[in-house]
């Protein structure tokens, strides 16, 4: 059980029976600190930037919300010249945090919106220049080449470019966890950062609108997002042709264009973000859970994971199946103990709650067999096993390839009881 399930469960017992939205909370975050922005990077692959462009502020980034523009109007890389160094002066009293003088008015960002798209009808039009921190730096508008309605959005930000934030949005996610269909991560000649990601709306496909991006990052912290979808809108509407109309070479072009130096330097920088704790050393959970799959002989055909969380994807010939593996040091989970209320205490005393349960991340058909563990000396480890390859995928079998009682086995281990020590 993950971090934002747990936040979930808390929230659905102290509303005694309110139950919130998960898959929205899931969408939103990852675990703790660096997990939130993956996750968000990931399924917020199906984020928004039409929302971006006109919600986001630059501490929107911190939250997953990222935005951008550029381009020269061609396919080609524009140079960028060297915009000015990152600014850690905080906004001015009474100032909107996020919010520059207002040097770049909302027609120029539309303005420069219509010269970077080729040609076609763009209509909807809405911009938002950098006087207005609340409603954040950006523009949307719905294009169309003739061969169908796509909506578009162009969202302006500043961030710390060397934080640790910025590498993990511009990082592809993992294939094996979440479906999409392309996805490439490139340094530029400036130094500048790029991710062209090719994905869905919803990362479980549960209606064909794809949504396609650029999130480039500067060396000064310049980011620029560009987003675009195969439908007049990014949710609530049809699909309107196969694919979005811009290529993801032409969405580079965009995001890397000259046009928006001049917003992207009207905008507070960033302050630097604060370093995050270096892992414990010897905390990894992969070898641990590989070590104990493996003394059940069945096939792994993926795995992955880093820290404190791991997974692996089985076939045993009848479907795959995803077993994670989650690790929680003592104090980490504050405010949880009414999940084991009603546990079962080994011995040992360690305290086990096991929980069988549909998916809830969209998959078809998927099931969530989970065995949650809480030792003595406040170690929580939690061991989930799904009938599909991930969990926002169909599922591919009957029941996962693990039994309950072989999960209960792995989360009770006592090969946790060093785990980073």
């Amino acid at each position: 059980m993950s971090f934002e399930d747990e936040l979930a469960e808390a929230l659905r017992q102290a509303g005694d029976g309110f139950t919130p939205d998960r898959q929205a909370l899931v969408a939103g975050g990852e675990r703790r600190g660096r997990r939130l922005v993956v996750r968000r990077r990931a399924a917020v692959i199906g984020g928004s930037v039409l929302g971006l462009a006109l919600i986001g502020t630059a501490g929107a980034y911190t939250g997953g919300l990222l935005g951008g523009a550029g381009g020269t109007g061609g396919v080609g890389t524009a140079e960028v010249a060297a915009p000015p160094a990152l600014s850690s002066t905080p906004p001015a009293k009474g100032k909107v945090p996020g919010s520059g003088t207002g040097a770049v008015s909302d027609e120029q960002m539309v303005t420069w919106l219509r010269q970077l798209l080729p040609d076609g009808e763009l209509t909807e039009l809405k911009g938002r220049g950098t006087g207005d921190g609340a409603g954040g730096t950006g523009v949307s508008g719905v294009f169309d080449d003739g061969k169908g309605k796509a909506a578009v959005g162009i969202s302006l930000n500043r961030v710390d470019p060397n934080g640790a934030s910025v590498t993990e949005m511009l990082t592809c996610p993992d294939k094996n966890k979440f479906d999409y269909d392309g996805c490439t991560s490139e340094t530029m000649a400036d130094g500048s950062r790029v991710m062209l990601y090719q994905g869905y709306e919803y990362p479980d496909r549960r209606v064909p609108t794809k949504s396609w991006r650029a999130t480039l990052v500067t060396p000064q912290g310049y980011l620029v997002d560009v987003q675009e979808w195969n439908a007049a809108a990014e949710k609530g509407e049809p699909v309107s042709r196969p694919n979005p109309p811009l290529e993801p070479v032409r969405l580079k072009s965009i995001a890397h264009s000259p046009l928006w130096r001049r917003a992207l330097e009207d905008l507070p920088g960033a302050r630097p973000e604060t370093p995050r704790t270096v892992p414990r050393p010897g905390a990894s959970a992969a070898p641990v859970l590989d070590g104990l799959v493996a003394g059940y002989g069945v096939p792994v055909v993926a795995k992955g994971g880093e820290g404190d969380s791991a997974y692996v994807v089985l076939d045993d010939g009848r479907g795959k199946s995803m077993v994670t593996v989650e690790v929680q040091s003592p104090g980490k989970h504050g405010g949880m103990d009414s999940l084991f209320t009603h546990a079962t205490v080994m011995p040992d005393g360690t305290k086990v709650v096991t929980r069988q349960t549909p998916g809830e991340k969209g998959g078809k058909n998927v099931v969530w067999w989970n065995v949650d563990t809480l030792r003595t000396d406040g170690t929580r480890v939690i061991v989930s096993a799904f009938n599909a390859k991930n969990q926002e995928s169909d599922a591919t079998r009957k029941d996962p390839a693990l039994t309950m009682a072989q999960l209960k086995e792995m989360a009770t281990s006592e090969k946790w009881a060093q785990y980073g020590k």
